[in-house]
């Protein structure tokens, strides 16, 4: 994960997969279930119309018994190659952002490419404060056992 210019993280990470098993892993629902957020949070909505306009809803529960819920709409859907959709959390409801990942196969495995764009730098910055980076690399972590098995 890397802070890039005034708005932006990327996240680049290999899969030891074919690109359309990642592309699925990221947009089925029972997949997401399966490997979406830190270890001992698990999802307890995780709803997906993956159709330009359609919406994805997901709510985690935390060990600690609380909840966080998110959800967008998907823009734009290139499958297994490019998907584009925003993101916004309940309790960060005006910090709206926009994803574009983007999936290259190179030798059986996918490079996964994701960019987020935030509304501006206070708003990323305050992302990122939040731990993201953990959650993202466990969640990124669970996604590569998930392909592995």
């Amino acid at each position: 994960m890397t802070a890039v210019g005034a708005r932006d993280v990327h996240f680049e990470r290999v899969f030891e997969a074919p690109r359309e098993a990642v592309f699925a892993a990221l947009t089925q629902a029972d997949k997401v279930k399966a490997w979406m957020g830190p270890r001992g949070c698990r999802l307890v909505v995780c709803d997906i119309d993956l159709t330009v306009g359609g919406a994805y809803r997901y709510v985690m529960s935390t060990p600690d018994g609380g909840e966080m819920g998110w959800g967008g709409v998907y823009r734009e859907i290139d499958a297994p190659r490019h998907l584009v959709h925003t993101e916004s959390f309940d309790d960060w409801p005006t910090m709206e952002s926009v994803i574009t990942t983007e999936l290259s196969e190179r030798g059986g495995k996918t490079v996964f490419f994701a960019k987020i764009r935030y509304a501006s730098r206070e708003t990323r910055d305050a992302v990122l404060a939040s731990g993201m980076e953990h959650g993202a690399a466990e969640s990124y972590d669970r996604l590569a056992e998930l392909l592995a098995a």
